[in-house]
């Protein structure tokens, strides 16, 4: 498993009937649990464990369908975008939330729903 598991009381997804509801992702590294304080860095990892995800399951990224993505601080938009981009060329429908703080000291967290 190349994904890190859920460090609270949660599963990393759960799938109900053909559709996989992913819980949000965000910067953990499973081989190093090491703090990533970029913001670049953040992003692709996080994508990278959704990919890692998708793979367990047998799925790829183009099954994604929907996704949310939560930022620090939403002027980090246009770079977590460009990183974003570059995983999810399929353009699945996304929402883009600013929230107050995230845990983890985590700068993203997507969250995404896709389907077998």
């Amino acid at each position: 498993m190349k994904y890190p598991q859920a460090i609270w009381p949660y599963s990393p997804y759960q799938t109900v009937w053909e559709t996989i509801y992913f819980s949000g992702q965000i910067w953990l590294n499973p081989d190093t649990m090491e703090l990533i304080e970029w913001l670049e860095g953040q992003t692709k990892q996080v994508c990278e464990n959704i990919s890692w995800i998708c793979y367990e399951l047998g799925i790829s990224l183009t099954n994604i369908c929907k996704t949310t993505i939560y930022l620090a601080n939403i002027e980090d938009f246009i770079t977590v975008n460009e990183i974003y981009g570059t995983y999810f060329s399929h353009k699945p429908a996304r929402s883009t939330i600013a929230v107050k703080a995230l845990p983890k000291w985590a700068l993203v967290e997507i969250e995404c729903i896709a389907y077998k």
